[in-house]
């Protein structure tokens, strides 16, 4: 809605008749316009205008997370069918022997060991375990190791000397060879290996968690 205001101002040549000036314009737009009369105007309505802004392509584009990059499956658990177990050189240990026993791994991919390894004396034929299974030894700490093909990884066996043991809970056996599970397995690999055991409740071995390479 629009108004024009008339201006009027005297003729210069002094006569009483007025003629228009200026015509302005204005628009409705919110612009209050006070009557001659005093009276108030009446109140317009508020015109509103609704702006839809549409986002740049590029823009939207943008604001997409970039996708994670993946991550490698990690290497199964070692079984003991792509496993070979071998004893290193025995040495003197206070009043016993101790050994390494190496875990090599025969298969195609990387492959983990973690914890102990189970350790009984064997004899006969077939192999017949003889005396209690070795201890666990935490002097080392226990680590999940990655075996590669034709990597090793080591567990240390101790074993004390029967004859430090009353009769009571230690009869001397003659054995031949050490029934080795690798951790988390249940099949045992044997190893020639002559040694003493006991029968009865006396445990002679101990055995740490597996470890990265050969041993010392």
């Amino acid at each position: 809605m629009t108004r024009t205001l008339s201006f009027l101002v005297p003729d210069p040549k002094g006569s009483s008749k007025m003629k228009p000036f200026l015509t302005a314009t204005l628009a409705a737009t919110g612009v209050a316009i006070c009557a001659c009369s005093g009276s108030s105007p009446a109140a317009q309505p508020a015109h509103t205008v609704t702006v839809t802004a549409r986002a740049a392509a590029t823009r939207a584009a943008a604001s997409k997370p970039a996708p994670s990059p993946s991550t490698s499956p990690s290497a199964a658990s070692c079984e003991a069918r792509n496993l070979s177990v071998a004893a290193g050189a025995p040495q003197g240990y206070r009043s016993g022997l101790q050994l390494d026993l190496m875990f090599k791994n025969t298969g195609t991919t990387p492959c983990t060991l973690a914890g102990y390894p189970t350790v009984t004396q064997a004899t006969g034929s077939p192999v017949t375990s003889v005396g209690q299974p070795a201890a666990q030894d935490p002097s080392m700490p226990r680590t999940e190791v990655t075996v590669p093909p034709n990597g090793v990884a080591s567990a240390r066996l101790q074993i004390a000397d029967s004859a430090n043991y009353p009769a009571g809970t230690c009869k001397p056996v003659k054995v031949t060879s050490l029934a080795v599970v690798p951790p988390n397995e249940k099949t045992g690999l044997h190893i020639a290996f002559g040694s003493t055991a006991c029968k009865g409740t006396a445990r002679l071995m101990t055995v740490t968690t597996v470890q990265q390479g050969s041993g010392g």
